[in-house]
């Protein structure tokens, strides 16, 4: 059990909850869009138990150009994860970092994923979390698995065949026993320049008896992985929130990233609070993320760029992260 736990800390796409039973969610995050972008679906499966111990296995199913969601149940000991490596069953369902495969009631086929793009890890900073991946006790934990990646392959959704061959995809997963009380999330990686891609989180951390804000931001721009992170020197220089768009700038020593988002209509999903799916959030697939990285020392713009097919979530008490 240790040594799955141990595997687990430096490897963000594994199971952690070896030997939780009770207050502890976990949950993957695909998202495929087909090539035209006529297309965007995001398959959420996971784990979640309530602090009595009560267990249960899902399958979320957003349909992001409908605005429409499925939430699928399953018993808890259909839940069968692998220890030193993501594969994952849930019933017949099958979810890996290279290939997912459906037979749900309104959706099955099966899709595969190459040339993944994972977020950096070294010894001391693994993954996305960095150093705070060490702490025992956060809320919640957040894995980029690959901020683009190619997909090839095929599903029925809704009596609907999709192809996603030349589709690109974004995965990502977390894990705790509650999402943050606040919080703000983008992704795009639909943009003119090839290969670009871009996520964004601001969030209220809980920290011993008080709390902070902390942020996490990516920009995968000509194959080089741009990082702004609350553990790395990075500042959030303005973070507002109105009803038709989002705006965020992030800035460390080096450079500039400025995020103008413009929101569309949401799609409420089932989110963990005390490690059951009993709380509700809003998210869109239809977000437009105009995306613009400055360099400070050469006080040159790198990138101006919009991102379509983009994902936000604006949820909980997001007044408490304005800037």
């Amino acid at each position: 059990m240790i040594f799955k736990k141990l595997y687990a800390l430096w490897h963000d796409e594994c199971y952690h909850g070896w030997g939780r039973s009770k207050r502890f969610f976990e949950g993957w995050y695909y998202k495929l869009v087909s090539e035209d972008q006529g297309q965007a679906i995001a398959i959420i499966p996971g784990i979640a138990m309530d602090e009595n111990g009560s267990k249960q296995a899902f399958i979320q199913v957003l349909d992001g150009k409908k605005d429409k969601a499925w939430y699928h149940r399953f018993d808890a000991n259909d839940f069968r994860p692998s220890p030193k490596k993501h594969s994952l069953f849930i019933g017949n369902n099958f979810f890996s970092s290279s290939k997912m495969t459906l037979e749900l009631p309104n959706i099955q086929g099966e899709v595969n994923f190459d040339n993944l793009t994972p977020w950096s890890s070294s010894l001391l900073s693994p993954g996305i979390m960095g150093p705070f991946s060490f702490v025992p006790f956060m809320e919640c934990y957040h894995g980029i698995l690959s901020m683009n990646h190619c997909i090839t392959g095929e599903v029925v959704f809704n009596d609907e065949s999709i192809s996603f061959s030349q589709g690109k995809g974004y995965m990502e997963k977390d894990w705790g026993h509650s999402f943050p009380e606040a919080y703000i999330w983008m992704q795009s990686n639909h943009f003119s320049q090839h290969g670009t891609s871009v996520k964004a989180s601001i969030a209220m951390i809980p920290w011993l008896t008080s709390s902070f804000i902390g942020h996490i931001g990516g920009l995968l721009f000509e194959g080089k992985l741009y990082e702004f992170t609350t553990y790395n020197g990075s500042r959030i220089k303005k973070c507002n929130v109105f009803e038709d768009k989002v705006e965020v700038i992030i800035e460390n020593g080096k450079f500039r990233l400025s995020l103008w988002v413009k929101r569309n209509n949401v799609t409420e999903l089932a989110a963990p609070i005390a490690g059951f799916m009993d709380a509700r959030i809003e998210e869109s697939m239809k977000a437009e993320i105009t995306v613009e990285l400055f360099d400070k020392k050469t006080n040159t713009l790198l990138l101006s760029d919009i991102g379509f097919s983009g994902g936000i979530e604006v949820a909980g008490k997001y007044q408490k992260l304005i800037k």
